[in-house]
């Protein structure tokens, strides 16, 4: 070999060594960035952890309540949720409880249900076993997880026992919970971070959150709800998915990862399966804008399918579920997947889109009807009342129930002030211009290049979801827990430098991009935090002595097994605290459960009051709890008493008497008899216990 040959080898093996030394460098630098931003993740998570403790604290002075107080603080359907968990947690054996759960008949007394399959409990077990192996392992290591002392009420009140610290039932609960909670923080920091490729993205994301608070969530005031537990787990795996759309992931190890975590969220929130409808029209458009190629799709709709199957056997077949716009949904994707081979061929984007759009709204609606015709199933029929009720002239007596309370309501003007004043609407809309003009720049609106693999796809995604999530926030108050956090993701787009220049065709330095940023973040950040020393100044100390009376006194003056009936948020916080076996309850997503509320509120309506009385008897209700302030007629909205509800209901009965004028009369000591075959047993101010 001469020594030019020699010379040239030498040479190449250098670069060779040159390149490695440069990709071990590339592969250092990139594992240092994924240490660092996983590091700087859990930074948010503490810091909501901490927020969000605080205030829960501050409203109501949990740590100095005795544990029945804290019951009673549990409202309307937190109080039946943690009634569960109290359960669980007995002396009983845990299986012998779990038994009970899913063969219950103290919750609708009369009828024999799986409340493990009704009421996505599953949040509850894994508590419950968590609790009894955390005081398994304290009380062998002798580790002291809970300090009580005695605390003067004052107002006459007797003195009672408070218990804190994590080994108490309560603070387990109420902790893991926050704990959970928090995760949403660093999902939120790691949605700025994939969205932006830098840090001050996912800060800027992060900032809004915290920032708009209040407008984002309702944990630190409502921990038991199924939303506390669900929302964090899909977020999570709205993180995954975009993760998934950034880096063309493909394979059935992510699928499993979508799998996990939607089958968590089914398990956990019975809503989640209008959620994950949203998501699957979300991924379904922007694969149909070309955003996502057919392997990476063929990946999600592979995990959404394992996830509805998994949950459907875990939930014991829950019929909702089964007759859900998910289902369908899954279905009708797969159908048009198949068919990809023949649509892929149409290159006029118009009919492209319209072609796919009219089998997905369809093949979705029309499985999910036929289905339901089938299973004969109604248990959903009131959202579709619900959401028809706001739009037409519609009403009845469950959608009156619904449109009556504030939070079923259109999103009110306030909610959106607050918005517009930390900045948070104008920057969202303006990183909704930019993706707008993104795609008019670099996609044809008429003709399709049928290339799929595409830079943004998961900006596109989260556009579209954030669509859907802000139409949901806007009909239905409530929801705008999905809608704030979103808003806050997809404010980080200014903050992507890259995604900016390309789409406004104006370069400038990236250092001044930086700077506009952070000036940006600093003016949301004039109002953001005024809003979070407004929530540190919530002060208040939980007290319901009428209530605890109550619970007194059907505790020492009737049977265990009594079966109780009245408002449905009282009838939740019975169960919790007496243990008495009730008629109706809080959980209204179930037929049969909104046909007996109907039943049981006749005490509100004008029909003969022995009618009534037979009705509540054959239903096998012993007693009857009556609060007089329900029959206020003063109300801000006049069609929202129970008058008026009641007159929309039952025409025939409109012009006899109300049977709340009855009432208040006999309790203000006038007409006395005219209740029988009616006895009060109990009157109190707040509360009335009629015996039947």
């Amino acid at each position: 070999m001469g020594k030019s040959a020699r010379k040239r080898e030498t040479s190449c093996v250098n670069e060779e060594r040159r390149w490695k030394a440069l990709e071990e460098k590339s592969n250092l630098r990139k594992k240092c960035w994924i240490f660092g931003v996983t590091l700087t993740a859990l930074i948010p998570a503490v810091l909501n952890y901490s927020h969000i403790g605080t205030l829960f604290e501050n409203d109501r002075h949990f740590s100095h309540l005795a544990d029945f107080e804290r019951e009673m603080a549990y409202r309307t359907e937190m109080g039946l949720y943690y009634s569960f968990y109290k359960k669980l947690i007995g002396e009983s054996p845990f299986f012998e409880v779990l038994n009970q759960i899913t063969n219950d008949n103290v919750t609708e007394y009369g009828h024999t249900i799986n409340t493990l399959k009704r009421f996505n409990l599953y949040p509850e077990v894994i508590l419950g076993i968590a609790f009894k192996l955390f005081k398994k392992i304290a009380n062998k290591s002798h580790w002291v997880v809970e300090q009580c002392w005695q605390v003067n009420r004052g107002d006459d009140l007797p003195p009672v026992v408070s218990c804190e610290g994590i080994g108490n039932e309560h603070y387990f609960y109420i902790t893991m919970v926050f704990v959970l909670a928090s995760t949403v923080a660093t999902s939120i920091f790691l949605f700025g971070v994939l969205l932006s490729d830098t840090i001050l993205g996912g800060t800027l994301a992060v900032c809004c959150f915290f920032f708009n608070h209040g407008q984002a969530t309702r944990v630190q005031w409502t921990p038991p709800l199924r939303e506390s537990f669900g929302y964090p787990v899909f977020l999570a795996q709205i993180l995954v998915i975009t993760y998934v759309l950034r880096y063309i992931k493909n394979g059935f190890l992510w699928s499993l990862l979508i799998a996990y975590l939607t089958t968590t969220f089914v398990l956990f929130w019975q809503f989640s399966a209008f959620a994950l409808t949203t998501q699957m029209g979300s991924i379904f458009v922007t694969f149909v804008l070309d955003f996502i190629p057919i392997r990476t799709m063929t990946t999600i709709v592979y995990g959404h399918a394992i996830a509805f199957f998994t949950a459907f056997m875990l939930l014991f077949g829950n019929e909702m579920l089964l007759t859900s716009f998910y289902l369908s949904s899954i279905i009708t994707v797969w159908i048009v997947m198949s068919l990809d081979r023949y649509l892929y061929r149409i290159t006029n984007r118009p009919f492209y889109i319209i072609v796919n759009s009219t089998l997905f709204i369809a093949g979705t609606v029309g499985i999910k009807l036929t289905i339901s015709h089938l299973m004969r199933v109604e248990d959903d029929a009131h959202i579709m009342d619900l959401l028809r009720a706001k739009f037409t002239s519609f009403a009845n007596f469950h959608t009156r129930l619904y449109t009556c309370a504030k939070e079923f309501d259109f999103i009110g003007r306030e909610d959106l002030t607050d918005l517009m004043r930390t900045l948070l609407l104008p920057a969202a809309a303006l990183s909704f211009f930019l993706v707008f003009m993104f795609f008019l720049h670099y996609e044809s609106l008429i003709y399709r290049d049928k290339i799929r693999v595409k830079p943004c796809a998961e900006i596109v995604y989260n556009i579209i979801q954030g669509i859907c999530f802000i139409i949901m926030a806007c009909l239905i108050m409530r929801l705008k827990l999905f809608m704030t956090p979103h808003l806050c993701i997809i404010v980080t787009v200014l903050a992507n430098y890259e995604f900016v220049i390309h789409t406004v065709h104006f370069n400038i330095p990236e250092w001044i991009h930086r700077i506009l940023i952070v000036i940006l973040l600093a003016a949301m950040g004039h109002q953001g935090i005024v809003n979070i020393q407004k929530q540190w100044e919530i002060q208040g100390e939980y007290s319901n002595p009428d209530q605890e009376a109550l619970f007194n006194w059907i505790s020492s003056k009737t049977r265990s097994d009594s079966v109780f009936a009245g408002p449905m948020p009282v009838m939740a916080n019975v169960k919790l605290s007496t243990g008495r076996p009730i008629v109706n309850h809080p959980h209204y997503e179930d037929a049969g459960l909104r046909s007996r509320t109907l039943k049981v509120y006749s005490m509100f309506s004008r029909k003969p009051l022995i009618e009534v009385y037979n009705t509540l008897k054959g239903m096998g209700i012993n007693y009857y709890i009556f609060q007089p302030s329900w029959c206020d007629s003063r109300m801000l909205i006049p069609e929202c008493s129970y008058r008026a509800i009641w007159d929309l209901q039952d025409p025939a009965n409109r012009k006899r008497e109300s049977l709340c004028d009855l009432i208040l009369e006999v309790l203000n000591g006038r007409r006395m008899g005219a209740l029988a075959p009616f006895k009060i047993v109990y009157s109190a101010k707040s509360y009335v216990i009629f015996e039947l």
